[in-house]
């Protein structure tokens, strides 16, 4: 009796290509490329509250009506808010289930051994729950209110104002911005070597511009509530 054989269907390419360890870590890179892109955006917004009011809350009333009339009202500021949620929680599943591969991976005695890494290597997955924490803060404080008593619907520049003047905003706020840098500082650099850019000559560079930046966008974002609490900003 002749044996019927069966063809065995491979997955799709982006299938395939998602299971693998550099799949998910190509998805890391490009997924968190895209929310540093949105950081540089976000710390150049923000620094309009130091040309007052009528500065800031003009350019947030300009987001809402970017793409008119060819979009709506706001339809921008949707569809960037869902691209940015997707590059989000595919950064947060690709982190969880590469952090899962590689413990599976170690020797037993080995899980229970200090690893030799930098402060922010170790701290970039507990930085990550601290961030996703801080988003879901950052949107009920600013964005809905619902946590800023203070605050003015449709005014930034007051609200801002309004969270930086209590101990809590501006804690919650500072332990989160300082995670940011850490996780820009380790991200960048593991980012660039995924995607094929790093290299000897090239390692020296990528760790200066890892540095800078996140020095950078910490310093940039922490001006804010500095400048609430100095008085510069009122």
């Amino acid at each position: 009796m002749a044996l019927a054989t069966r063809t065995e269907r491979r997955p799709p390419t982006v299938v395939r290509l998602w299971r693998s360890t550099i799949g998910k870590k190509t998805v890391m890179a490009v997924s968190g490329a895209i929310m540093l892109l949105y950081l540089v955006f976000h710390m150049l917004g923000n620094l309009k509250v130091f040309f007052g009011p009528d500065e800031m809350n003009g350019y947030a009333h300009w987001l809402r009506t970017i793409g008119e009339p060819v979009l709506h009202h706001e339809w921008f500021l949707w569809l960037a808010r869902v691209g940015l949620l997707a590059a989000v929680l595919a950064h947060g599943v690709a982190a969880y289930q590469l952090s899962r591969r590689d413990l599976a991976a170690r020797p037993v005695g080995y899980r229970h051994r200090r690893a030799r890494t930098s402060y922010a290597t170790r701290t970039m997955r507990w930085g990550g729950v601290i961030l996703a924490l801080f988003v879901v803060w950052h949107i009920l404080d600013l964005t809905t209110g619902h946590v800023n008593p203070n605050g003015e619907s449709g005014r930034p520049y007051e609200n801002v104002v309004a969270t930086f003047n209590t101990w809590y905003g501006n804690t919650i706020y500072g332990v989160a911005m300082v995670a940011v840098g850490l996780h820009i500082r380790h991200g960048f650099f593991s980012a660039a070597q995924t995607l094929g850019a790093g290299s000897a000559a090239r390692d020296r560079a990528l760790r200066l511009t890892a540095n800078g930046l996140a020095l950078v966008l910490t310093l940039g974002f922490l001006a804010v509530p500095v400048g609430v609490m100095t008085g510069v900003v009122e």
